[in-house]
């Protein structure tokens, strides 16, 4: 007997081998907007790093959020700006939105990897009857999942454009898991939460779910653990259905 009866899954570093995309499109467009900044405001400028920057400010939060949360970092206002604002507009939207234009370039030039272990997982989830959904801040989650050929493999996905539709708020709020536990028909304690971002595992956290599961790539173990995982793995390969079965006994005192 299972002690859980749903998984939802980060996509971007948990799925997808994407984060280092969205990383590597991030550093493109910021470092651009500093030297743009230094030519304009000759302020000094101080590259845009996955480290300090990316991983604190930017990693698993809604695209604009990032911006946001990245330009406070440094001191930087300007206005927020619209949605439907061109990329290179400088507005936080208008930022957003050429970070996108950089991440869909990459993943039409060359295309989307996944992780073999993740998908392992998922499927042997499925062959056990667990249900399993997919939550993200993306907005590119669709296309990216369908690139990969691995959409049929989730009975809901909860993204940035539903969010969007629906007003959910971003990690490290609950809304997207909570959203799609509901979705899948699973209350948050009868659910694991997989994630590799901080912001991920505080949302997971936040919302009462049965278990946590942290996905250390980018040697932030103890930052997961401390945020809200119950447990983390370097990859899934060190999982299974009854490992996490295990888990959640264990969390619950049986």
């Amino acid at each position: 007997m299972l002690n859980f009866d749903a998984v939802i899954f980060d996509m971007d570093g948990v799925i997808t081998k994407t984060a280092k995309v969205h990383s590597t499109a991030w550093k493109k467009m910021f470092d651009e907007y500093l030297h743009q900044r230094e030519r304009t405001y000759h302020e000094l400028f101080s590259e845009f790093t996955h480290a300090d920057d990316y991983l604190p400010f930017v990693d698993g939060r809604p695209r604009y959020k990032g911006v946001e949360a990245f330009l406070k970092s440094r001191r930087i206002n300007i206005p927020f700006g619209k949605p439907e604002d061109e990329p290179g507009t400088e507005t936080i939207c208008g930022l957003g939105n050429s970070k996108d234009k950089y991440f869909n370039q990459i993943v039409e030039t060359s295309g989307v990897g996944v992780y073999i272990s993740t998908i392992g997982l998922i499927n042997e989830l499925l062959s056990k009857g667990v249900k399993v959904g997919v939550a993200t801040s993306s907005k590119n989650c669709e296309l990216i999942l369908k690139k990969a050929k691995i959409n049929n493999l989730f009975e809901t996905r909860v993204d940035g454009v539903v969010s969007a539709q629906m007003g959910l708020k971003g990690k490290p709020e609950p809304d997207i898991f909570t959203t799609a536990a509901s979705n899948l028909k699973v209350e948050p304690r009868r659910a694991i939460v997989v994630e590799d971002a901080i912001s991920g595992v505080q949302a997971g956290f936040k919302g009462n779910f049965g278990l946590v599961i942290g996905v250390a790539r980018e040697n932030n173990a103890h930052e997961l653990k401390a945020n809200g995982a119950d447990v983390v793995v370097a990859d899934l390969s060190e999982i299974t259905v009854d490992k996490m079965n295990q888990l959640i006994q264990s969390k619950l005192g049986r």
